[in-house]
């Protein structure tokens, strides 16, 4: 692929402010998409452009909310920063964030789930990820060292936002890990793929994922991202602390991880009904 003067300056530029691999990797795509879209390169295009091209997303592509801001803070990043427009700001506006609640598995659920896979790779990666709240992409990207078995701890290195971090390792999970290494033996990565050097990609989990949902039965469309969902919200209801729950997940504001509140079953449960504070209310008529 031809590198660009303007692709390789835009590199250099998210280089600078050490933004990590996968995100200078999502923004050149989707800067590539853009001038696609239009057969220009972009330093040729304006707010007229940017705004037409916004309107084919939601209207035409019908893309995500993610996908779509994704899109926004790869042009904003390459008109403020890189071809520094003054007006760039304003005209590339972000779409509402909707206000959707996290779907989770019950603990019941999660065993149905794990046992339904028939690869024990895929099942103790996503294992992984249930048992200590792991980005899709933090899972993948383990390596054999990060796995502190005298410390009981596993190393994220460089996750979102270019931190590490630690989060527990459970006996469970380091049996499962342990089992699992006798077998692959692993040499860097923990879960390689089928490119030399490389780990599994995102794809690959995916299919997994989708055969287990079918063979397990369960009816909700069960993703890594609900195996993080479901680590915060049963930590939540077996009363560690919420601000624990944010170190863990890797989050930089709290009221991120408080959206973990409005499902947890503990809250919810523990929340009396003004009903039961009804004086003298009748009681109902007796079922025939």
């Amino acid at each position: 692929m031809t590198v660009t003067p303007l692709r390789q300056r835009m590199i250099e530029d998210m280089r600078v402010r050490n933004l990590s691999v996968n995100t200078i990797a999502v923004y050149v795509a989707a800067v590539a998409e853009f001038a696609r879209f239009f057969h220009k390169s972009p330093d040729l295009l304006g707010p007229e452009e940017i705004r037409a091209y916004q309107v084919h997303l939601v209207q035409e592509k019908k893309v995500s909310w993610s996908a779509f801001n994704i899109a926004v803070c790869a042009l904003r990043f390459l008109y403020v920063v890189t071809l520094a427009r003054d007006w760039a700001v304003q005209k590339i506006p972000y779409a509402k964030n909707p206000k959707t609640k996290p779907v989770i598995l019950s603990l019941e659920e999660v065993c149905k789930f794990l046992e339904a896979f028939s690869s024990l790779k895929y099942r103790v990666l996503v294992m992984i990820a249930y048992a200590t709240g792991l980005r899709h992409s933090e899972v993948l990207h383990l390596r054999v060292s990060d796995i502190d078995s005298k410390r009981m701890m596993i190393r994220v290195e460089l996750g979102k936002g270019n931190k590490d971090r630690y989060v527990p390792l459970s006996p469970t999970l380091l049996a499962w890990l342990r089992a699992y290494w006798k077998i692959a033996r692993p040499a860097s990565y923990l879960f390689p793929g089928k490119v030399p050097g490389m780990p599994l990609t995102r794809e690959s989990v995916c299919r997994a994922i989708y055969r287990a949902r079918g063979a397990s039965g369960i009816s909700k469309a069960v993703t890594m991202r609900m195996m993080r969902h479901s680590f915060a919200t049963h930590l939540l209801e077996s009363g560690t602390n919420i601000r624990i729950i944010q170190a863990l997940l890797g989050h930089r504001s709290l009221n991120t991880t408080a959206i973990y509140t409005t499902v947890s079953n503990a809250t919810i449960n523990a929340t009396q009904s003004p009903s039961e504070l009804l004086p003298n209310l009748p009681q109902p008529p007796a079922l025939p």
